[in-house]
């Protein structure tokens, strides 16, 4: 054991003012009961759709935990990045290819039914191999764990025997949460049928805990069988499934959304029923798509990593991922820009922060801040630059922001380097298409007028903040009812949008004369209109 590891605390903590480490606590406390030495963290993803962005989520808010955990401890610990692909296909997504392949395959495990995208053997390894794929490609350290693996290697044969043991327990728990109808055939016991290959849902006629195995009757034809719960030949249906893989692996931490709160409550009485205490974990709200319902890895709604991925640097994806996970967010297009600023913000506080580990950023860099990190440009005003360039190319703005940031670059700048290339792509999809320029109307055109003839008399290297004092000026000069209607009538004349950054710091990117010049022409433009 290395020399920084240190004895599990088992009194109250001075830790930061910060989540993770709030759900860090709960798991110094669990182990400083079992007198374990290692943490195990786990995450789970049903691989019947597509990966999805709440998946992405899952697994960056449990690493967040898991290096808090390692900062207050010293302790070693395991992130499990499980996949239940030994599941049964309930319905064809809405997002593959050649569905009518899939629905033959309707009921049996995802790794045995032929892969939709002809890349992989099965439908299941090639969601798995998606899985991983965007996973490392944010650096998350995880073990990754396939449920038909698990299962076919006996891994849980023994945990699997301890629920024949405790078959009627665990019923007496279940039934009470069906109708009916589902109670009159239910089993937590799921034969894998030999014949066809599909995942059975039917009552067990007898089990033998003795022997390891269930006997059960095929529906379709009566004939009855006598499954093995060992090496693959069954499965569990997902709730005890999920107590059965606590119990199999003692897993210590797991976190889900707030749609499984009562699926939490009935897998940990089974969990204890088995023998073992439920891990720690925390409930999240829901990712909402544009029209507020609950994205869905089957449906395909809202936002993919990829789709995010292409507006907004993989720090923003984090930043946006960090920020209060048990309120539900939004999860659409515009949320981006806000991200990618917030971001930008955090990691300029970081470095001169009293307590560092108190910042998002810390989380998101797993308590290493790189270097040039930040940008001394933010996303908004790059969207607005490039809105009123009408930039195509990367190199129309590194035009202004060298003038603006002398000696600034792809190689001095990384970060910036890639918000230029974001802006753009966001500019082109979303900002140009939705832009909509109004008329100003009669004090609106003098403050305007105003404007251009305060800006001609400052300095053409005026600072951000000189510059924004003037706009100020100007407005308080002319009858606005308050001054946020004043930059209204700047983002909305001469931008063409609802919104924007500080205007003064507009004009110190995009140049004094070059705002003089758009003050003009939107006057001009409005005139001739009229």
């Amino acid at each position: 054991m290395s020399d920084t590891v240190r004895n599990v605390p088992a009194g109250p903590l001075d830790i930061p003012k910060a989540w993770p480490f709030e759900e860090a606590r709960k798991v110094i406390k669990r182990l400083a009961g079992t007198g374990k030495r290692q943490a195990l963290f786990e995450t789970g993803y049903g691989p019947s759709g597509l990966p999805h962005i709440g998946t992405f989520g899952e697994v960056a808010r449990t690493s967040w935990v898991r290096h808090a955990f390692t900062e207050l401890t010293g302790l070693p610990s395991r992130l499990l990045a499980f996949s239940d692909d030994m599941d049964g296909l309930r319905k064809v997504p809405d997002n593959v290819p050649n569905k009518d392949m899939l629905a033959q395959h309707l009921g049996r495990p995802l790794t045995r039914i032929p892969d939709p995208f002809g890349t992989h053997e099965s439908f299941g390894a090639h969601n798995n191999a998606r899985l991983r794929s965007f996973l490392d490609s944010f650096g998350f350290e995880y073990e990754f764990a396939s449920s038909t693996d698990y299962y076919a290697a006996g891994r849980f044969d023994g945990a699997l025997v301890r629920v024949l043991e405790c078959y009627q327990e665990v019923m007496a728990v279940i039934l009470p949460t069906l109708g009916a109808e589902r109670r009159a055939t239910y089993s937590p016991i799921l034969p894998i049928h030999p014949g066809t290959g599909i995942v059975m849902q039917v009552p067990m006629d007898a089990i033998d805990p003795a022997a390891a195995t269930v006997m059960w009757t095929d529906p379709a034809d009566g004939k009855r069988y006598e499954t093995s719960v060992k090496g693959g030949a069954c499965k569990l249906q997902w709730k005890a499934d999920w107590a059965m893989r606590w119990y199999a692996l003692d897993v210590d931490y797991e976190m889900s959304g707030k749609d499984l709160i009562d699926s939490v409550k009935l897998s940990s009485r089974i969990c204890r029923i088995l023998g073992k205490l439920p891990p720690e974990g925390m409930t999240y709200e829901l990712f909402l798509d544009q029209e507020g319902q609950k994205i869905s890895k089957s449906k395909g709604n809202g936002l993919s990593v990829e789709d995010f991925l292409t507006y907004g640097p993989p720090v923003s994806l984090a930043q946006f991922m960090y920020n209060q996970p048990q309120r539900a967010k939004r999860l659409y297009f515009d949320v981006i820009p806000r991200a990618v600023d917030e971001y930008i913000a955090n990691i300029e506080k970081a470095p001169t922060a009293q307590d560092p580990r108190t910042n998002p950023t810390w989380h998101i860099h797993a308590g290493k801040l790189p270097d040039h990190a930040g940008s001394p440009v933010s996303f908004a005003m790059l969207l607005n630059l490039a809105s009123v360039v009408n930039a195509e190319s990367a190199e129309i703005l590194w035009g202004f922001i060298r003038r603006y940031v002398p000696g600034a670059g792809p190689d001095t700048e990384p970060l910036l380097a890639r918000l230029v290339d974001h802006a753009i792509a966001y500019y082109r999809d979303f900002v140009r298409p939705a832009k909509r320029y109004r008329d100003p109307d009669a004090n609106e055109r003098e403050a305007l007028e105003d404007l251009a003839v305060t800006l001609g008399t400052l300095p053409a290297d005026s600072s951000a903040e000189a510059i924004q004092n003037a706009v100020f000026e100007v407005g308080k000069r002319h009858a606005f009812p308050e001054l946020r209607a004043w930059f209204g009538c700047l983002y909305q004349v001469l931008l063409g949008q609802q919104e924007g950054p500080r205007f003064g710091g507009f004009v110190a990117l995009y140049g004094i004369p070059e705002t003089i010049a758009l003050v003009r022409a939107a006057l001009t433009r409005h005139a001739d209109a009229a």
